[in-house]
């Protein structure tokens, strides 16, 4: 079988952030469970107790192949 999945896995740390980065960002959705989600650089960032419309500075916890996870510092 050819597929070009292996490709994908070289790039596993693609991600265009990093743990404990900040940036400020603007709220532009809700996820299913109720987290704000921001985009930096088009990669979507979870945000615990943001709601839509919000500007606020985030530090980011964790980062997965295609998401984040952050939360507001003040």
């Amino acid at each position: 079988m050819f597929g070009n999945s292996y490709g994908r896995d070289e790039r596993e740390n693609s991600a265009p952030i990093n743990e404990g980065d900040e940036y400020d960002v603007k709220i532009e959705d809700t996820g299913r469970d109720g987290d704000g989600i921001a985009r930096v650089e088009g990669f979507v960032v979870f945000v615990s107790g943001a709601k839509v419309g919000d500007e606020v500075k985030i530090k980011v916890n964790s980062v997965r192949r295609n998401f984040a996870f952050a939360e507001v510092v003040e």
